[in-house]
């Protein structure tokens, strides 16, 4: 007689991995809806001039972001000591791939993204949303988004600055001096760390 191997239980998917292809569609849906609309209302040939030009716009607003992130490194390079100020490129160059979609509700999108006020709403609903994935229970491997947010979140706290201090670690001596024993902290002398 042959055993028979169980098939091995696919992983669960998560929820944002369920929700976002229905997203996906909903939101094409409302796009397509809203062309016809506006098509309705101003005619065809406008409303593909208005595509036509959020694809101008949107390559408008992806090169400045690029170059105002390329003066910002050339800065930093001179001085790397200099507080960097936020550019805020990532939004920009979302904002313009949003302009360059075509379509009237990803251009309302992008508009968000590119005023202050509400590119300040976006930052923070980012900042709640990898809170909660870091703040999530899954194992690691269970979802891709919460391990690479992870991920970037300890390059982040290791790293701050890209810069590596070296030193050595130095343990305390057990007994009634060290560190472990009952009477306090180590207070005894240490030399220097040489290099």
């Amino acid at each position: 007689m042959s055993q028979q191997a169980t098939p091995a239980r696919p992983a669960r998917r998560g929820r944002l991995a369920r929700t976002v292809p229905l997203l996906a569609v909903a939101w094409l849906v409302l796009e397509i809806w809203l062309l016809t609309v506006v098509a309705g209302w101003i005619g065809w040939f406008l409303t593909l001039l208005l595509l036509v030009g959020g694809v101008f716009l949107g390559g408008t607003v992806i090169k400045r972001a690029g170059a105002r992130a390329f003066r910002a490194a050339v800065e930093l390079s001179k001085d790397p000591q200099s507080a960097q100020p936020q550019t805020g490129t990532s939004m920009t160059v979302l904002a313009g791939v949003l302009l360059m979609v075509p379509g009237f509700l990803s251009d309302l999108l992008a508009v968000t993204f590119l005023l202050p006020p509400t590119r300040a709403l976006w930052r923070a609903v980012g900042r709640r949303i990898s809170g909660s994935v870091l703040r999530s229970t899954s194992p690691v491997g269970a979802d891709r988004f919460a391990d690479a947010v992870r991920l970037q979140e300890q390059l982040r706290i290791h790293r701050p600055d890209g810069k590596v201090v070296q030193g050595e670690v130095v343990d305390p001596p057990a007994g009634p001096g060290g560190a472990s024993g009952p009477s306090g902290p180590d207070t005894g002398y240490r030399p220097p760390i040489t290099p």
